[in-house]
């Protein structure tokens, strides 16, 4: 079996959106024919990239399709570097520099995590997110974080605490500091770990 060219294959499968038809007139005889709509767009899709590009007239056209968009979108790496007005502080501007690498880059939690003060706020407000869930139901721990954000004081002690430690199992370790027996309190025999 004669292998099938590329285009009837797509058209089996894929039927074209726009079909050009029109008749033509061989031999006395009306002939309709069809046209294939082909659309090639040269375009610098790249942004602000980092690599250099080739010169235009070095540069292959691309298919673009749905399968492939993401692909393509990977390969191509198109980039934004600029900076905005600092909407969290009020103050001056904040610089962004994103490479979009799928379209669910474009999403807006995506393009938190890529801006650090926004991915701090996206990483405080999961944290707050999982403390609501884990609090649910439990009427001690909504008693403790009621006194908590009460008393200021202890809310700045128990801040100072968790930094030195600089990650989230320092602040659980913080928070938990109540419960657990000090190592150089009596009644203790463990050994304090190095």
């Amino acid at each position: 079996m004669a292998k099938e060219s590329s285009q009837k294959s797509i058209g089996r499968m894929r039927p074209p959106r726009v079909q050009i038809e029109y008749d033509v007139e061989v031999n006395g005889s009306e002939k309709k024919v069809n046209l294939p709509f082909v659309v090639g767009v040269m375009s610098d899709l790249s942004g602000q990239s980092l690599e250099e590009l080739p010169p235009v007239a070095g540069r292959k056209f691309l298919e673009f399709d749905s399968e492939n968009f993401d692909a393509r979108m990977a390969a191509i790496k198109p980039r934004v570097a600029t900076s905005v007005p600092n909407a969290l502080t009020g103050e001056g501007n904040l610089g962004v520099d994103i490479t979009f690498e799928s379209m669910d880059d474009f999403s807006p939690a995506a393009i938190a995590r890529k801006v650090e003060p926004l991915r701090r706020l996206l990483e405080a407000r999961s944290h707050l997110s999982n403390l609501m869930t884990y609090m649910d139901g439990k009427v001690s721990a909504e008693d403790m974080v009621s006194q908590l954000l009460a008393d200021p004081a202890l809310m700045q002690t128990l801040a100072e605490t968790a930094k030195p430690a600089g990650n989230q199992e320092g602040a659980d370790a913080g928070a938990g500091a109540q419960d657990a027996p000090a190592a150089d309190q009596p009644g203790n025999d463990e050994a304090p770990q190095s």
